[in-house]
């Protein structure tokens, strides 16, 4: 087992087409780990395998390799920068050591490269920033530099300055060793020079403005270079390399990784600049018997523990359950999980590569690794040693904000698409299962319309079911806003025995959410009362079908205050009969209404959106409920009707460019306008 100093645990991170999956392919390629240079655009990538990822030329899950580079292991997580796949990035936030940003030279900064910097803020996650697409056409190095100064909450220290740019990269100036690297053609090599003559004066006048950058990291180097006005190259050096894994600055490197160009100097800098899991704080968590706080330290010598992070289904082999090592070294063949109180026991213990898995016979702090077929463990639980137990925070998932009814394509596959949905729920924790009881359907929420989609592509490919979508039914309700007593007469007469009811009930609204009371005021026996609780069902029959629009009555009172009643021919069906006739008179008579759920929102969104966002919210029937305040950021809170907001999520993204984000909640039910009421009425009867 390497190491754990010599161990380096790096998540790719970035916007959508920047070119991380490049780069990983690139790093892979140049350390030997694949003996060919797989590209993403013609479906040879070994990171992005599922043909999901291959069909749209994306990344769609956070995929996993590792490599060696001068004595060093480094474990990567390529993730994606698709909105829609945001929580596989998350997710990787929380498990990684450092980050290799990704920002190329042509698109610079986007919305997606905002979200995705604020998230290596959050976790305090030391990083280098790489700038690729160098040889394309468009690219500008100064202006991506300016992009990344002014728009990201990084602190960018230029390590590397490109030679050339556009279809003219030719190599790049290596700033703190003051020399240039030359590309060698279609090998991605490179080749030690002096820096040419026309770049020697930026070249020195950026190398004091990083002498300065790293200066101010560290007191004492700061008092030299105040003192003496530079820093030897030995300081210069540790000084750089101190603060990077600190995460008081980001080095920035520059190349081209679908050509291979700047990878070995890269390679060079993660090794001496990104944290090993020594680096790195101890781990907090919690005992799971007292509750109280236990750090566990990054060392091979400590209690073993580890946290689930990702699951994969897969129709043949299994469960596949992956998780970073946090502290101490797994050997054998169990572990203990705390989140189920169990044991679990494991076959193989695998490195995963790709699509491929290579077995191995430990794991130690910063690995990442997988087991299969785990019986009670899902994402999110803690493994650790059965006599250390520790306890660490759950994953909290990205919220679902689009949802839709979802039924097998072809009649008779209900069984086995539910099954499998259970299986993408195990791998995918920020899909949603849920039935709406009003509607009868089954409602599956998902972060955007492309994740339902993929969602449902994985299923017919893994397990042979094509699914169907729509969108959900609104639950509308009814009520009544007046009172009124009527009479429910039932009598029919046949040969032998007849029928005969009679009902008089007094109907008046609730308060809003109280549902539905049942008043008995029968006196001096006028109904006998083994009839009454017949009266009562016939009532609650007569509101499950609804007054105008077949949608469910609620918040009504309903009082039998009067009746008769035939010694032969009454009977608890006549009198369920005559309590159902009486109430839909009544109900018609007393102002009956539509309902509609109304839906409490949080939407985060950029502050010179706000007014936009504000009349779209205005148009939806909406009514903004109040505003927050936050650093970058203003939080509307909502109340707008269901009916309205079903495809917000993709109106949204419209508004504000990608930048917005909202969640909902079920707030209440509230009176439909007459003029969309007559529209919901007269649908509901057109559809029988």
């Amino acid at each position: 087992m390497q190491e754990t100093q010599l161990v380096r645990n790096v998540a790719l991170m970035g916007h959508g087409k920047s070119g991380k999956t490049s780069l990983a392919e690139s790093l892979l390629f140049t350390t030997g780990k694949t003996t060919r240079l797989c590209k993403v655009d013609d479906g040879s990538s070994t990171m992005d395998f599922e043909p999901e990822e291959a069909k749209r030329h994306a990344s769609i899950n956070a995929a996993f390799n590792n490599l060696s580079w001068k004595k060093h292991q480094i474990f990567l997580i390529d993730t994606p920068g698709d909105d829609n796949f945001n929580n596989e990035t998350l997710f990787a936030s929380h498990v990684t050591d450092s980050v290799l940003f990704v920002i190329d030279a042509v698109d610079r900064v986007k919305n997606q490269t905002e979200k995705f910097a604020a998230m290596v803020e959050e976790r305090g996650l030391p990083g280098l920033i790489c700038i690729t697409k160098m040889d394309r056409e468009r690219a500008d190095f100064e202006a991506t530099i300016d992009a990344i100064r002014n728009q990201l909450p990084f602190t960018p220290a230029i390590v590397q300055l490109p030679i050339g740019a556009e279809a003219d990269f030719r190599g790049v100036i290596d700033v703190v060793r003051n020399r240039a690297f030359l590309f060698e053609a279609g090998t991605g090599k490179v080749k030690e020079t002096a820096v040419p003559a026309d770049m020697a004066d930026l070249v020195a006048e950026q190398r004091e403005a990083l002498m300065e950058t790293v200066a101010e990291t560290d007191d004492e180097l700061i008092e030299k270079f105040l003192e003496e006005g530079e820093l030897s190259d030995a300081e210069l050096t540790e000084g750089l390399s101190k603060a990077a894994r600190a995460g008081a600055l980001n080095p920035v490197t520059v190349g081209a990784p679908t050509a291979n160009l700047g990878t070995e100097l890269l390679l060079d800098l993660m090794v001496a600049c990104l944290p090993s899991p020594q680096d790195r704080p101890a781990q907090v968590g919690t005992d799971p018997k007292s509750e109280e706080l236990i750090e566990r330290l990054p060392s091979a010598d400590a209690p073993f523990s580890a946290l689930v992070f990702k699951t994969m289904a897969d129709p043949y082999a299994g469960r596949l359950t992956i998780f970073r090592v946090y502290s101490g070294t797994l050997r054998g063949d169990s572990f203990y999980n705390p989140s189920k109180e169990c044991a679990e026991r494991y076959g193989q213990l695998l490195l995963l590569e790709g699509k491929e898995q290579r077995p191995v016979e430990s794991a130690g702090p910063g690995m990442i690794v997988a087991v299969t077929k785990l019986k009670e463990t899902v994402t999110g639980d803690t493994l650790c040693a059965a006599d250390a137990p520790i306890l660490y925070d759950r994953l909290v998932p990205v919220a679902a904000s689009i949802a839709y009814a979802v039924m097998p394509a072809k009649k008779g596959d209900e069984d086995k698409l539910f099954s499998s949905l259970n299986k993408m729920l195990e791998e995918d924790l920020t899909l949603q299962l849920t039935r709406e009881s009003q509607t009868n359907e089954i409602i599956l929420a998902g972060v955007g319309q492309v994740h339902i989609e993929v969602i449902g592509e994985k299923i017919k490919r893994k397990f042979g079911v094509e699914i169907a979508l729509k969108l959900p039914k609104v639950p509308y309700r009814e009520t009544i806003k007046g009172k009124a007593r009527v009479q429910g007469k039932h009598k029919k007469q046949t040969g032998g025995h007849g029928q005969y009811a009679d009902s008089w009930i007094e109907i008046e609204p609730l308060p809003r959410g109280q549902g539905f009371v049942f008043e008995d005021r029968i006196v001096g026996g006028v109904i006998p009362r083994q009839y009454i609780p017949a009266v009562e069902k016939g009532v609650q029959e007569a509101m499950a079908e609804g007054i105008v629009a077949g949608y469910p009555v609620v918040d009504i009172k309903v009082a039998l205050v009067d009746g008769s009643f035939h010694a032969v021919d009454s009977s608890e069906m006549a009198f369920k009969i005559s309590g159902s006739m009486a109430f839909k008179k009544g109900a018609q008579e007393a102002n009956p209404v539509l309902l509609e759920p109304i839906m409490g929102m949080t939407i985060k969104i950029p502050k010179e959106c706000v007014g936009d966002v504000i009349g779209d919210l205005n148009g939806r029937r909406g009514r903004v409920m109040g505003m927050d305040s936050e650093s970058k950021c203003e939080v509307v809170n909502a109340q707008v009707p269901m009916a309205e907001v079903q495809q917000y999520a993709q109106d949204l993204t419209s508004i504000t460019g990608g930048r917005g984000q909202f969640s909902t909640t079920f707030s209440h039910y509230e009176e439909v306008p007459m003029q969309m009421a007559d529209k919901v009425i007269a649908q509901a009867k057109a559809a029988g």
